[in-house]
């Protein structure tokens, strides 16, 4: 079983099925999906022309595509840590991809751009070989219920946020003990490669800046203009040893 299937396992076990609360203001929702998300995946505009009844109708397979597209790719989570891949994954579906990766990035010390790259990653790993992974995963939470205590309707759903957070929590920290102990023995090996593996994604993302600049569109690097992804790969590729925490925060 993949990481992703892994996670999305847990995360359909909390949504549960077809839920339609008046004082949700994601309105009516099936195993997480939002009406609007599922227009916006089905291209169906304005949202509101989709019938309530697809939302209801929404196959498990779908569910999968949307979660995977809209939240797991969007969050890079197969590039994170396990453990963290599930934090930071529950995060974005309950408050947004955006938020939940300018939280991480803040807890880590890069700029707030929304964007999980080669920069952010570096930042993580660094803090991570400080910190622990499991500090980071705890801090990530922390910051998040913070954030949800302060939303208008914390009265009536904070319960059960808390104890969504609460058991996804647990099984985070689980996970990353898990990796820690398989990773253990190859730690050194790892040590060696991080570095190549970053200057390859750095020159991946040049190919693939030069490629927009000429009018060809690379999977997986679409979200991003030509100059921040020549920017973000010539900052790596030419000042990676020289960067330190506050000097590019990207």
């Amino acid at each position: 079983m993949t990481r992703f299937a892994t996670c999305l396992e847990l995360i359909l076990s909390l949504e549960g099925g077809y839920v339609d609360h008046k004082s949700d203001p994601g309105g009516s929702t099936n195993m997480g999906i939002t009406r609007k998300t599922l227009a916006r995946w089905r291209r169906v505009s304005p949202w509101w022309k989709l019938a309530r009844g697809e939302v209801k109708s929404l196959k498990k397979s779908e569910a999968a595509a949307i979660y995977k597209a809209f939240y797991w790719d969007r969050c890079n989570c197969s590039a994170l840590g396990a453990g963290l891949d599930l934090a930071l994954f529950d995060f974005a579906l309950n408050s947004g991809p955006v938020r939940a990766i300018r939280t991480l990035q803040a807890l880590v010390g890069v700029a707030r751009d929304g964007i999980v790259g080669p920069l952010t990653l570096a930042a993580i790993d660094k803090k991570t070989a400080r910190l622990g992974l499991a500090t980071i995963i705890e801090r990530l939470f922390n910051s998040r219920l913070s954030f949800l205590r302060r939303l208008n309707n914390f009265s009536v759903f904070g319960r059960g946020w808390q104890k969504r957070l609460r058991t996804v929590r647990s099984r985070a920290l689980i996970m990353a003990g898990q990796e820690n102990k398989r990773m253990k023995p190859r730690r050194n090996i790892m040590n060696i490669l991080s570095g190549y593996k970053t200057y390859i994604v750095a020159l991946a993302m040049l190919i693939a800046g030069l490629g927009q600049v000429l009018g060809v569109d690379l999977p997986g690097f679409d979200q991003q203009s030509a100059g921040q992804l020549i920017f973000q790969a010539l900052a790596v590729l030419f000042l990676r040893r020289g960067i330190k925490g506050d000097v590019f925060k990207a």
